[in-house]
């Protein structure tokens, strides 16, 4: 058996957390890139979205993450109750997200649907890896939105089908095309070519838990 151990200290984060919208039920956040989402085992890695939250929220629970790299929307649960009712909505598939990417070199086609099954690679935690034998089912939807020139980029509009970790990641990398500024799938080239990891969750539809109303979040990256 492999050991697992995971190493990563969280560099510090200076940027705040902008509240988009809150009512007695739920904050609608942007996160900032470089902010884990949940606290880590490691004491060095206290500061998290949920650790600042509950200093001014003391109920807030997490629904979902983002990782730590991607910045943008997230909706976040202010008791147990709404807390349950979103996460069934993010169980049963009901709740929308796009991210905005830039991607190394130009995607050919305009849109598209990736299909490749994903599994944990416990040779090179945290990664994921391409495992048709023991991976998970995993399909992203993509919609080039411009094509850039020196260098060549694309900057895609991202729409999971499902939630996989590292999904779009890993997806982009296996269709030759990683996200720039990713220091886990990708060459040393493709990461240094931006200062963070180019993926933001820039749209999120989910129904109110306490109204059914449909929000619509959107948050435009600011790459």
């Amino acid at each position: 058996m492999i050991a697992v151990v995971d190493t990563f200290v969280a560099p510090p984060c200076f940027d705040d957390i902008d509240i988009l919208f809150q009512d007695e039920a739920i904050l609608l956040i942007n996160k900032p890139t470089g902010l884990l989402s949940l606290s880590g085992k490691n004491p060095l890695n206290k500061d998290s979205v949920h650790y600042r939250l509950v200093k001014d929220y003391p109920t807030a629970l997490m629904v979902h993450r983002l990782d730590f790299g991607t910045s943008g929307l997230m909706v976040i649960a202010l008791n147990k109750k709404v807390n349950a009712l979103l996460t069934k909505q993010f169980q049963a598939r009901t709740v929308v997200k796009q991210y905005t990417s830039m991607l190394n070199g130009h995607v050919a086609e305009d849109e598209g649907e990736i299909h490749f099954p994903i599994a944990k690679d416990p040779a090179y935690f945290p990664r994921q890896k391409i495992c048709s034998q023991t991976g998970k089912s995993a399909q992203s939807y993509y919609q080039v939105l411009e094509r850039l020139t020196s260098p060549l980029r694309t900057r895609v509009c991202f729409t999971p089908i499902t939630g996989r970790t590292h999904q779009l990641r890993i997806h982009s990398h296996a269709m030759g095309h990683s996200i720039l500024g990713c220091d886990l799938y990708g060459s040393e080239k493709t990461h240094s070519m931006a200062s963070r990891l180019l993926l933001h969750a820039s749209r999120l539809e989910f129904e109110h838990p306490l109204t059914g109303e449909r929000m619509v979040g959107v948050c435009e990256a600011d790459f």
